[in-house]
């Protein structure tokens, strides 16, 4: 019965064993390439089962495809190549790739991944730790950095714009300054610690205590799945304003005055020291007032750029240059206010010569007045305006020039304080 009861509770269950996560195993000292013969050290962390096994429980190790010998935690190796590791009832660990050189020089970069706001620290290495001179590190080709001697370069919080190639060149002195030597090339990825947010709208607030008619915007993001302990803060903003700062919850309620207008909102992500900030997409709401399809939507017609005919009276004051001359209208043998024809000219009928065409007439293709009857206009014109001017210049020489036949017999009366000038047959 003992040994039934044993057996059970050695034993992992399917449920159990289906929850255990991969161990973790890592590299002492932490670089994935060293010179030919040296030796470093491969650890196994992961689940380990109870003590009341009947026999202990050995830890698998894999260089490639093939089964190692050694059943400890941790094992000492010189041999490159791809190890792994597993324990009882979990999977197959992330693989550690371990590269042997013989060159002079080496650059050793980090065996685990280095994720965003992260440092990332590499190391040029001269053989069996020679001391390197007027180094050099590379990053894509380009120089990045200068030391006198053997220095680490470090990115204190590395960007996935780091990501590259990169390779590290000095002189040593064996026994004297050597020629400029280079290490082979290694590649770097910088992880992405999460995904850039998106903004979405969850709907009303129902049991979340916000006010009623409010709207609730949700930022959403996903952690790296060897990162998902972090914690992130969220922030939230309408335009360039921020509405609330960053704090913990991961959702807004939008306040129900501003549901009714179209508002931009868009929110960022941040660790809680500040290395990786993320924002995301704008965000428009729809106010309820307009139509789902904006082909849909009618823009209001645009403002008129000049006032219809007799709609404003002559004025001598300069017009704007976006509306058209007022027109001047004839009447002739009239003795009602207005502008008075010479007796032997006989009046011509059709419209104002300067009366702008309506929009109805431009889209029917109405003709143009007549040019002559538009020469005529311009010149009458003409002299009228010399004869006000003329008139408030030297008053006493107006009644000099009445009664001569090459101008209409006219009498004008300014109104003072006014633009405006009103034409009276005297």
């Amino acid at each position: 019965m003992w040994a039934l009861t044993a057996f059970l509770l050695l034993v992992p269950s399917s449920g159990q064993a289906a929850t255990l996560e991969k161990p973790i195993l890592s590299l002492h000292p932490p670089w994935t390439t060293v010179f030919k013969g040296e030796r470093v050290t491969l650890k196994c962390d992961g689940y380990h089962p109870l003590l009341l096994e009947l026999r202990p429980i050995s830890t698998l190790w894999y260089l490639g495809h093939l089964l190692l010998p050694s059943h400890k935690k941790s094992i000492e190796v010189q041999t490159p190549g791809v190890y792994r590791c597993q324990t009882r009832g979990a999977p197959v660990s992330d693989p550690i790739h371990l590269s042997v050189s013989n060159d002079w020089l080496i650059l050793q970069v980090p065996y685990a991944a280095v994720f965003e706001g992260e440092p990332l620290v590499l190391r040029c290495r001269g053989w069996y730790d020679k001391v390197v001179y007027k180094l050099h590190y590379y990053h894509d080709g380009q120089a990045v950095r200068y030391f006198h001697s053997s220095a680490n370069y470090t990115v204190l919080q590395a960007r996935a714009s780091d990501s590259g190639r990169y390779q590290c060149s000095g002189t040593m002195r064996i026994p004297v300054e050597s020629a400029p030597m280079f290490s082979a090339k290694v590649a770097v990825t910088v992880q992405e610690l999460f995904q850039a947010p998106v903004l979405r709208v969850t709907g009303p607030r129902e049991a979340r205590g916000a006010a009623l008619g409010g709207v609730v915007l949700r930022c959403d993001t996903r952690l790296h799945p060897q990162k998902r302990d972090t914690p992130l803060q969220f922030a939230f903003y309408k335009y360039s304003r921020a509405v609330r700062r960053f704090d913990w919850g991961a959702e807004y309620t939008v306040p129900e005055p501003e549901v009714d207008e179209l508002e931009s909102y868009w929110c960022e992500v941040a660790t809680a020291t500040r290395s990786v900030r993320k924002r995301s997409p704008w965000l428009q709401l729809p106010g309820p007032g307009f139509p789902p399809d904006p082909a849909s939507t009618t823009a209001p017609a645009p403002r008129a750029a000049a006032l219809a005919p007799g709609n404003k009276p002559l004025s001598f004051r300069k017009p704007p240059v976006s509306r058209s001359v007022p027109s001047v209208t004839s009447v002739p043998n009239t003795t009602s206010t207005g502008l008075q024809f010479p007796v032997d000219g006989a009046p011509t009928a059709g419209p104002p010569a300067c009366a702008p065409p309506t929009p109805l007439e431009q889209s029917a293709g109405a003709p143009k007045p007549d040019v002559d009857l538009l020469l005529r206009e311009m010149q009458l014109l003409k002299g009228l305006l010399s004869r006000v001017v003329l008139e408030l210049k030297e008053p006493q020489a107006l009644p000099e020039l009445r009664g001569t036949p090459e101008t209409p017999t006219s009498h004008f009366a300014v109104s003072p304080g006014t633009p405006e000038t009103t034409f009276v047959e005297s």
